[in-house]
């Protein structure tokens, strides 16, 4: 059995107890206590979220887990003494220890991070960095391993580093089962960008938003300013100003960013040639899908994929 050990303190936010969801769904699937998950802080006891609520904790002290997990918080938190000492002493016996979110900050403040890549919610990576010199600080990631120290971005990013925990420790078959009965994507790996075009292109418009809808169910196809526009019931001129107004992209360049975001989607997936990815995504061929791959990441889908398959091993 692994047991499990969730760490929280004083204005932690609730949404961190999603997590535990993952190791729950994984003993109700496997029919055993493949996991035992026990919430604790400093003294035990009662401790209030965020919101005010308060759960009831074990104390952390003298305690040995498998994982330690330290939650995190939407004000950065700012760890005691106590939990310092315990975490510096806990990584020589424990399997692994992670973090969500700005729970970064606690391990970074104990000193685990140093020397090491890590993540944290996008909003505070840069303002870590400045603080902790060296850390490598990886801002744009879902999640990181290096070695014994896991990290997630923002808190639904630790769901995933869950299900990667579970995969580690019981295989893929077993995940794919747990992310099913939970509905959310499986295996979304260490390596995905916390941002998402299909997020910065949120138009405000109902006309935009529609083309923006039919420009991502017709990727493959040929997505002129015309064909946009008459999806949008707008003049090609009309659509392109209140595009660029709404988005600050051009039709060309939100069409790009649109092909991008979803070929690394299903690059990272796993089950699709490259051949596959660019066709289907309308590049037409790889050298297209390439070459706006640098455009958009800096880095070629090559290079990408092979960051997946590294995190992923």
């Amino acid at each position: 059995m692994h047991r499990v050990g969730f760490i929280v303190y004083p204005a932690f936010s609730p949404m961190n107890l999603g997590v535990t969801s993952v190791f729950e769904a994984a003993n109700w699937k496997m029919g055993s206590q493949a996991y035992e998950v026990t919430l604790l802080s400093e003294h035990g006891g009662p401790v209030a979220t965020s919101l005010g609520y308060e759960i009831q904790t074990s104390s952390f002290k003298r305690r040995t887990f498998d994982t330690l997990i330290v939650a995190g918080s939407v004000v950065p938190p700012s760890a005691t003494p106590a939990l310092l000492t315990y975490l510096r002493s806990a990584v020589h016996r424990t399997r692994r220890i992670a973090s969500i979110c700005t729970g970064a900050l606690v391990l970074a403040e104990a000193g685990l991070l140093d020397g090491r890549r890590a993540t944290t919610h996008w909003h505070f990576a840069r303002n870590m960095q400045r603080r902790y010199p060296k850390i490598l600080v990886e801002e744009d990631r879902i999640f990181r391993i290096d070695g014994p120290i896991w990290t997630s971005a923002g808190m639904s990013a630790g769901v995933d580093l869950a299900l990667a925990m579970l995969e580690k420790d019981f295989g893929t078959k077993i995940t794919r089962a747990v992310a099913k009965l939970l509905v959310v994507y499986h295996r979304r790996v260490g390596g995905q960008s916390q941002f998402s075009a299909l997020l910065d292109m949120d138009a405000t418009s109902d006309r935009v938003q529609t083309a923006i809808a039919y420009a991502k169910e017709h990727l493959r196809s040929s997505l002129s300013v015309d064909v946009l526009a008459r999806a949008a019931f707008l003049s090609p001129r009309q659509f392109s100003r209140l595009l660029r107004e709404e988005t600050g992209h051009s039709p060309a360049k939100a069409i790009e960013r649109l092909r991008v975001e979803s070929a690394r989607l299903m690059m990272e997936a796993g089950r699709f040639s490259a051949e596959e990815i660019a066709r289907k995504n309308g590049f037409g061929n790889r050298e297209r899908m390439r070459r706006s791959f640098l455009r958009a990441f800096g880095q070629s889908p090559q290079a990408i994929q092979r960051t997946v398959d590294t995190l992923v091993a």
